[in-house]
């Protein structure tokens, strides 16, 4: 008989625990919210792997990964969240109660923050593994600074490699870039192409893969081979900086919310995903910078959007849906708009059975969207025994139209 799983409810459930998922945990767990953390792994995410972050706020001397972190760790403690490191099996987010399932646990929420990331595309090669975070990077942008005078070796050539590797020759003495491909040929734009070309900082080392990492503690050498000849090349190095793509860490939502052909989870600017109350943040949602600031800012975002979310939720279910009543969709911003509510507070005091709801768009539509898909402006919503048996829009909204539903 297989083990029945134990359920938890929360109020919202963050999966994944790097810098988006710990600072969307600090939002909720302000807020009061009962909140708790999935993380497959390691929290703290990949920005553990970058040994000094110069370019965050408050931090003038720069700060380790990890230690940064550690402290969006210890905030989110602070506030009351949970933390759970094990990997989410399963979603289902079709219903109001979000179900988030782990090899034990079966977690109900009333919103989802997905905040997986996305993991660096490897090589492959012998070793590569033990000098993740010690000589092995990732972001240019991290760790340029700690490179200053030295030797640099890139592995790539598409736009984030070559401009990336371009940043890098402002700190280092010499950038060296492991190209796949024939002499001449790269896969970045020709504009980066040619600007690479012309700085005297970068040297090209065509035909070559990566056939091994080597050093003691940390990485000093990176044997290249060329694919032609068969050589062993060893290049030493400071760091050797892998820009061959990324992978979003996105395949258990595969037809649950709308991604990118390359598996990238699509929001809107408030982080909303294409389902209700699930919301995304971080280097899992397309998006142009992929940095721990902006991570941090999705992830305000999502936060405070998941407590707006949970809060009119409330509203929806406790009051607007119980019982009969109209709704009345406007933005008050708008002088129109307002200008009709008189016409609403008439039928209120003739029709004392109709509770008259107020639902402004102004700062937010996820009320509107509720009661009308398209969230229609200004429209009145009627509603008898808890259910929507009516929608006046604009064209025929008039005090006798609404009184002729009631």
């Amino acid at each position: 008989m297989p083990r029945e799983k134990k359920v938890e409810q929360y109020d919202v459930v963050i999966i994944g625990g790097g810098a988006s998922g710990l600072t969307a945990g600090i939002y909720c767990g302000r807020a009061r919210l009962k909140t708790i953390v999935i993380e497959e792994s390691l929290v703290g995410g990949i920005a553990t792997n970058t040994w000094e972050i110069e370019n965050y706020p408050g931090f003038p001397e720069g700060i380790s990964g990890t230690d940064l972190m550690k402290l969006f760790e210890q905030q989110a403690k602070k506030f009351g969240v949970k933390f759970k490191l094990t990997n989410v099996k399963t979603v289902d987010f079709s219903g109001d109660v979000k179900i988030v399932e782990t090899f034990r646990n079966r977690y109900e929420a009333k919103s989802v923050i997905i905040a997986n990331g996305s993991k660096p595309r490897l090589t492959g090669a012998e070793n590569e593994q033990a000098y993740i975070g010690k000589g092995i990077a990732f972001c240019a942008t991290c760790d340029a600074a700690a490179c200053t005078d030295e030797e640099v070796l890139v592995i790539g050539s598409g736009d984030a490699a070559i401009e990336e590797g371009m940043f890098l020759t402002r700190f280092a003495k010499k950038v060296k870039v492991s190209i796949i491909h024939d002499e001449g040929i790269m896969d970045c734009n020709e504009v980066a192409k040619a600007a690479a070309l012309a700085n005297p900082k970068m040297e090209f080392i065509h035909n070559t893969v990566v056939e091994r990492f080597e050093g003691e503690d940390e990485l000093t050498t990176v044997v290249l081979k060329n694919l032609k000849t068969g050589e062993l090349i060893p290049i030493d190095c400071f760091t050797c900086f892998l820009f061959i793509g990324y992978i979003p860490n996105t395949k258990i939502y595969k037809g649950v919310v709308d991604m990118t052909e390359k598996g990238y989870v699509l929001t809107n600017e408030n982080m909303e995903t294409s389902v209700h109350g699930v919301f995304a943040a971080g280097d899992v949602r397309e998006k142009f910078l992929r940095q721990v600031a902006t991570c941090v800012g999705d992830a305000a975002t999502a936060g405070v959007m998941a407590e707006k979310y949970i809060a009119e939720s409330e509203i929806y279910e406790e009051m607007i849906m119980k019982g009969n009543g109209i709704a009345y969709i406007y933005d008050a911003s708008n002088a129109d708009h307002r200008e009709f509510l008189e016409e609403l507070e008439a039928i209120e005091k003739e029709y004392e059975d109709y509770c008259c709801h107020k639902v402004d768009t102004y700062k937010s539509k996820g009320l509107a969207k509720r009661l009308c898909k398209h969230g229609h402006c200004p429209s009145v919503i009627v509603i008898k025994n808890g259910h929507i048996v009516k929608q006046i829009t604009e064209e025929s909204l008039t005090k006798k139209n609404i009184e002729a539903e009631l």
